[in-house]
């Protein structure tokens, strides 16, 4: 009695299944020469599509090194790290990426090459975004930087490529990006701030006079060295602040400094301590004289460290060194004629099929009653969705 019943639903399993071949097979005029159709037209339609050609430049960005005066640096404690603070990039490449995608050398290149103009923009925004979308920039793990330019003129596509790397040098020479450069520019501003203070105290010096008592208390030997104390102890006092801004005050480096501070400090205390007062008359003469040496050996201390930032800045040649220069395309890029047709082809395929297989479904469920009422009320249900009249019962 069980494999009675069991029997028709097997068989209904089968009956399904030869259901759909035969549909194929039913449909193999239609499943063949629709998708080829479809490719070859597809194809034709890819030779009027106007070819795109890109162009490929390749180059090194500026790499992070150890200078020269990182040993003098070592030895001046306090610049040392004044000038380690603002040195080291995590990502570089990443940031010359940024640089290349940034507003401002696209910018440059839209109005260099009148791209509003070529690519038909009435805002110079719009430009930037086909700009974006014809440029592909890319770090890879190499070290290089490749910048792919899309174009329908190979000529163009090489300029507007090599263009990308000669805008981004002009950029760089703007900015401070290498160890070298952020060194050279923090003492150029330190310079230039230690330079007005030292022709200021040194205008005050000049308008205190020189009498007999104070070329007697000989200024010059009696302050020097407290003036060179002073001096370390606000550069240390800068580093120090510098570093809480990236270490904690338990680090072994910041307890170091601050160690270093309290012991500048101390024997500032000390050699003031045993300084003789100067004669009276002649103190405020002395205090200027020691103001302009404080300012004197700052000014000396940054014009060092600028001159060697300035050296390493030299040493460092090209900032930007091209290794594959971009060349005029010889063959296209797009389109891929053979690969539209392939596409179209699958693509249009699989719709026909399933086109063939529902309206097979749609033609089984007309002949089944309860299938048939359900379809009525679902075309019902759309025509009134679309404000069309319902159609008539098949009843």
């Amino acid at each position: 009695m069980t494999e009675h019943t069991n029997a028709p639903d097997v068989g209904d399993d089968e009956i399904s299944l030869l259901d759909l071949l035969q549909t194929v097979v039913e449909n193999l005029r239609l499943l063949v020469l629709g998708p080829l159709a479809v490719g070859v037209l597809a194809l034709g339609i890819s030779f009027a599509i106007k070819p795109t050609f890109t162009a490929t430049t390749k180059f090194l960005p500026p790499q992070q090194q150890q200078s020269a005066a990182a040993a003098m640096l070592q030895s001046l404690g306090a610049l040392g790290g004044l000038a380690g603070a603002a040195t080291g990039l995590k990502n570089p490449n990443d940031q010359f990426v940024s640089f290349l995608q940034s507003r401002t050398l696209q910018d440059t290149l839209v109005e260099r090459f009148k791209l509003m103009e070529r690519y038909e923009s009435e805002f110079q925004e719009d430009a930037r975004k086909t700009l974006s979308a014809s440029a592909r920039i890319s770090a890879s793990k190499d070290g290089l930087i490749t910048v792919d330019v899309d174009d329908h003129d190979p000529a163009f596509a090489a300029e507007l490529a090599n263009a990308h790397v000669q805008e981004l040098t002009l950029l760089l020479g703007r900015l401070a990006v290498t160890e070298a450069q952020q060194r050279r520019l923090f003492f150029e501003k330190q310079l230039a701030d230690a330079k007005t203070k030292l022709t200021q105290a040194e205008q005050a010096l000049q308008a205190s006079g020189v009498n007999i008592s104070a070329l007697k208390a000989n200024p010059e030997a009696a302050v020097a060295a407290l003036a060179q104390l002073q001096a370390s102890i606000t550069a240390q006092e800068v580093k120090v602040a510098t570093m809480r801004g990236y270490l904690t005050e338990s680090a072994p480096d910041f307890r170091q400094a601050l160690n270093e501070l309290n012991a500048l400090r101390t024997q500032l205390r000390r050699a003031e301590a045993s300084q003789p007062p100067p004669p009276r008359g002649d103190s405020d003469y002395v205090a200027k004289y020691r103001d302009f040496k404080y300012h004197e050996t700052l000014f000396e201390l940054f014009a060092k460290q600028y001159e060697l930032a300035r050296v390493d800045e030299s040493r460092e040649g090209a900032v930007i060194q091209v290794v594959d220069v971009a060349q005029a395309p010889e063959r296209k890029s797009k389109p891929k004629k053979a690969m539209i047709a392939v596409l179209a082809t699958l693509a249009s395929g699989f719709a026909l099929l399933l086109f063939v297989f529902v309206r097979q479904a749609l033609r089984n469920a007309a002949q089944d009653d309860e299938a048939a009422t359900k379809l009525h009320n679902l075309r019902a249900a759309w025509a009134r969705a679309l404000g069309r009249k319902a159609p008539a019962s098949a009843n």
